[in-house]
């Protein structure tokens, strides 16, 4: 412990002595008036004789109504014991643990003793058996309320006395509690908490139940706090800010706490709304915040939905309480007005700054000499915060390898570990395992698929720095439309499009969306969108046209509906922030309105006999021995199949080769084909398969047979 913390224990053990004198005058007092002093079972059990002596007390009589006044030289000493701490305590530089506590939380002469005497069991165990016999119960060692107010000197039957411990700030602060709800008041006995206790004597440590809410305070500056500042010097208790994707309130609401001379605690609204006993967190933390002579900061409060009661359980005053979200003010929270103000968004270069910052600070990074470090975070949308925990993860991961330096595949690795798994509940999470060279597209459509993966680089830069989409609530979103045949390589390209950004891809399941009740697809959407919103990845609509699909003349009540669903996805996929990809079969089936929203519209065509030929060799792979007669110029010449047909009829090939233990040969891939053809319904016809029509037999034929054909030609 440090002087500070010692200064503060040897007060408290000084004010302990003079509640000491406090109990042993009262003690004296009931064993003058026990008529059986030397009883072993007293407290066990009710004697005539006590009996009789309660008979004979006036009724309204308490107790204690001869003790009033009684214990005022004992006030004065205690006055003069803080007196003489507090003189040793500004020599020291610093203040006293309990004139802090007085002050935070307003507290009165009387509530101070009260909370001391509630103290004196967890400081001096020998209080417990003399609050045992001043109870008349051995069994409670704790002070009652009756004992307690007595104690200090006071009758039971004050009001305004009873009130501080039913309650008043003591209670409202959550410095003292009252157990046995079920007894009448003066049974009742007094408990302080152990983070209080701790405070008293000069204990620094946070409450041990917070550990699970708590949201971490990065040590940086960024963004201007100025305002927020002067609201709070101003006198304003109460602040609202919000936030734009990768603003931080947390950190503006740091500096503007730090340039008042407090510290910040920081609660995430998401993990306090999903926490079991949330209303006694709530209470806990805002206790913590006046015994830490620091502002409350609670952040997602949207996830808090509403609820007044929790709301009204973070009130922390005198001690600043700053909210952050995402959403608008709502006056329903709390009856006070707060100060509102916005956070902006970080550009990609400040995001870069606070990337290069956390890599130095977290010992140093060993960056690949390729690496452009504001170019590839320039992907990220991350707040402060997160970029603290993903450069931490990023960097664990290089330093698992000896020698390895700091990849951009570490850098999307870290990024990545930030995204929470709201949205994995809603859709299925890929992570890409393919590239640009697995793509077997033309010049065209590749190339726009290059311009879809540019305006993810470079959307930060144009729509934010540059503010090329100004107004309407538009936000900085990329939105791109895949139209094909199925198998043309549409889902395949999202995922190389995600590999390359080195996010995730995430295929929204459109049975978790469509739904026949009025407004529900909705409300589904909105999950969705929001969930994506907070999550560095690429969000594909597969067969978009079920949900994206044209508005129509209105002739009845479904009509109508179908529209407003309709008009709902128009603008939200107009305010959307993240990448998303619209995939659909039937290009005619999409709405103008969605297309005239959409940054590139992609058609897919079916693969030509070059492009098949192409698609065979990479759906073989590398890795498949193959035989030294594969005529894939053939395969590819005379199946129009398309690329996901041809990928499915690779695995078939494969299936049978390792049947038979030995290399692919042409063979199992005309008995692929020909599955793949029964599968699609289409007739299999001996002149699409010359030379080859003698390979394809029956399924009950034995695939060695094949074999001993192609060998003998």
């Amino acid at each position: 412990m440090n002087a500070v913390g010692e200064l503060d224990a040897h007060h408290l053990l000084s004010r302990m002595a003079i509640v000491e004198q406090r109990v042993r005058a009262l003690l004296a007092e009931r064993r003058a008036d026990d008529p059986n002093p030397g009883d072993p079972y007293r407290g066990l059990y009710l004697s005539e004789e006590h009996l009789a002596r309660l008979l004979a007390r006036v009724a309204g009589q308490s107790a204690d109504s001869g003790v009033r006044g009684r214990f005022a030289e004992l006030d004065r000493e205690s006055q003069d014991c803080d007196a003489r701490f507090r003189a040793m305590a500004a020599a020291a530089g610093t203040g006293l643990a309990l004139d802090r506590l007085v002050a935070n939380f307003g507290l009165a002469a009387p509530e101070v003793e009260l909370l001391l005497i509630a103290v004196a069991a967890d400081i001096d165990p020998r209080f417990e058996s003399f609050f045992g016999y001043l109870n008349d119960d051995v069994t409670r060692r704790r002070p009652s309320s009756a004992v307690a107010i007595e104690l200090c000197g006071c009758l039971l039957s004050d009001p305004g006395v009873r009130n501080r411990l039913i309650d008043g700030p003591l209670v409202r602060g959550g410095l003292l509690g009252l157990s046995d709800p079920d007894r009448p008041f003066p049974g009742r006995a007094l408990q302080v908490p152990d983070r209080v206790i701790g405070y008293l004597l000069g204990g620094k440590e946070l409450e041990p139940a917070l550990a699970p809410v708590l949201a971490e305070v990065p040590a940086l500056d960024w963004g201007d706090p100025a305002d927020l500042a002067a609201a709070l010097r101003s006198g304003a208790g109460l602040a609202y800010l919000r936030e734009q994707p990768t603003g931080s309130g947390t950190v503006l609401a740091r500096g503007a706490l730090r340039a008042r001379g407090l510290g910040t605690l920081a609660v995430d609204g998401v993990r306090l709304a999903g926490a079991s006993g949330k209303t006694e967190l709530a209470r806990a933390a805002a206790r913590e915040a006046r015994l830490s002579d620091a502002g409350l900061v609670v952040t997602n409060v949207q996830a808090l939905d509403g609820d007044r009661g929790l709301f009204a359980a973070l009130d922390c005053a005198p001690m600043p309480l700053i909210l952050t979200g995402t959403a608008a003010w709502d006056p329903e929270w709390l009856d006070a007005p707060p100060w509102q103000g916005a956070v902006p968004a970080m550009s990609s270069r400040e995001r870069a700054e606070q990337w290069q910052q956390y890599l130095a600070r977290d010992g140093g990074a060993d960056l690949a000499e390729d690496l452009d470090l504001a170019e590839v975070t320039a992907l990220f949308r991350l707040r402060p915060e997160h970029i603290a925990r993903a450069s931490r993860t990023a960097l664990a991961q290089s330093r698992s390898n000896p020698g390895s330096r700091l990849s951009a595949g570490h850098l999307a690795l870290g990024a990545r570990a930030e995204n929470g798994a709201a949205l994995d509940k809603l859709a299925r999470r890929i992570e890409p395992g393919v590239g640009w060279n697995d793509l077997v597209l033309p010049p065209p459509v590749r190339s726009a698929l290059q311009e879809v993966e540019l305006r993810a680089v470079y959307r930060d830069r144009v729509l934010g720095d540059w503010g090329m989409r100004p107004g309407a609530g538009r936000g900085r979103g990329v939105a791109a439309l895949f139209a094909g045949d199925s198998g043309t390589g549409k889902t395949m390209s999202a995922e190389v499009i995600a590999g390359a950004l080195g996010l995730d891809l995430y295929v929204v399941d459109l049975s978790t969306v469509v739904d026949k009740y009025v407004g529900e697809t909705e409300k589904n959407l909105e999950r969705i969108f929001s969930a994506a919103a907070g999550v560095n990845g690429v969000l594909l609509f597969d067969e978009a046209d079920a949900i994206f699909g044209k508005r129509s003349d209105v002739k009845d009540a479904h009509d109508r509906y179908a529209n407003i669903e309709s008009a709902y996805l128009l603008q939200r996929m107009e305010s959307f922030d993240g990448l998303a990809i619209l995939s659909t079969n039937l290009r005619a089936n999409i709405d103008d309105a969605f297309t005239r929203r959409l940054d590139v519209l992609i058609d897919f065509p079916m693969p030509d006999a070059k492009h098949r030929s192409l698609l065979w060799d990479r759906c073989l792979g590398s890795r498949l021995r193959r035989a030294g007669r594969l005529d894939l110029d053939f395969m590819g010449a005379a199946f129009e199949l398309s690329g996901g047909a041809i990928r499915s009829a690779a695995v078939t090939a494969a299936y049978l080769a390792a049947h038979d233990d030995a290399a692919l040969g042409m063979g199992h891939l005309v008995n692929a084909v020909h599955g793949e053809y029964r599968k699609m319904g289409r007739l299999t016809v001996e002149s699409e398969f010359r030379p080859y029509w003698h390979l394809v037999r029956p399924a009950e034929w034995r695939s060695d047979e094949i074999r001993k054909v192609e060998e003998t030609g």
